[in-house]
């Protein structure tokens, strides 16, 4: 059984209210897509910034894809429902068990509350990982923790209130899925994802949702 680590755990505070726990993780996860679409492009007059709204999308189709890879725009509304149920959850647990008269239960929201901490550092880190630093090694090993850290902190809060922890099955279902697409990917790009990308065709000379080597 794991352990209520005070320095590992979000302020109580965010568990304290519905809309704090929903919208942290969906504030958080946005803002790091966003982040990551940024890129830096010099221009014969200077280096701007250009916020490319699709950088990410296209860096997700410049890749060899395996069998069953979604379109890149089913990611960000798939994630923002993951992430408010996910909060949502968070803020059941911990409020159904600080309310609890039983120390086990109590001493199990917490517990779950390190638990959630966790898995959340490790979800956010995931994309940075791959689309940002590109390493693919790296981003499968911490999406391969993140499933395991989930699953057990459904089983943790299973524990303490089982509407909580069904809230987290759609989530870990999308997480096998998104573990199976990380490795899948990086093992087609021969686990190298700096020379892989190629330029994408200007619009309306060929099929902008085409991957590379799809045929």
């Amino acid at each position: 059984m794991t352990a209520f680590i005070p320095a590992l755990t979000l302020p109580s505070a965010v568990f304290a209210t519905p809309a704090a726990a929903i919208l942290l993780p969906v504030t958080v996860g946005a803002g790091i897509g966003y982040a990551i679409r940024r890129k830096s492009v010099k221009t014969k007059q200077d280096l701007v910034l250009m916020d490319t709204a699709k950088e990410t999308q296209k860096r997700y189709m410049q890749l060899k894809q395996p069998p069953l890879r979604p379109p890149p725009w089913v990611f960000g509304p798939v994630w923002t429902i993951l992430y408010g149920m996910m909060g949502y959850a968070s803020y059941r647990a911990w409020h159904t068990g600080s309310l609890s008269l039983n120390p086990v239960t109590r001493d199990l929201a917490k517990q779950g509350a390190t638990l959630y901490t966790i898995q959340l550092g490790l979800n956010f880190i995931w994309m940075p990982l791959f689309f940002g630093w590109k390493r693919p090694v790296a981003a499968s090993l911490d999406i391969v923790t993140l499933t395991g850290v989930t699953s057990y902190l459904i089983y943790i809060w299973s524990q303490v209130d089982q509407l909580s922890s069904w809230c987290l099955y759609p989530y870990l279902g999308w997480l096998s899925f998104a573990t199976y697409l990380c490795i899948a990917t990086s093992h087609l790009n021969n686990w190298d994802l700096e020379e892989k990308e190629v330029p994408m065709p200007p619009e309306g000379k060929a099929d902008s949702n085409k991957f590379v080597n799809e045929k």
